[in-house]
């Protein structure tokens, strides 16, 4: 909430509007464990960036058609 993201975000969205899909942590305590524990409790492990991915070009279809 308001870090790089968002930032990155509104930017996008005055120069060049573009569909976007944030990934990283979102707003909550943090944890410790394994490392591959850490990044699938955080979503972002190759299938949940792979989701983020596959719903970016959807909205990028959807934005082109019209």
């Amino acid at each position: 909430i308001g870090g790089l993201g968002g930032a990155v975000a509104e930017f996008l969205s005055e120069t060049q509007p573009t569909p976007l899909k944030r990934v990283g942590v979102k707003d909550k305590f943090g944890d410790a464990g394994a490392f591959d524990w850490l990044l699938e409790a955080y979503e972002m492990d190759v299938p949940h960036i792979v989701k983020a991915v596959k719903e970016v070009i959807g909205q990028r279809e959807r934005y082109i058609r019209g």
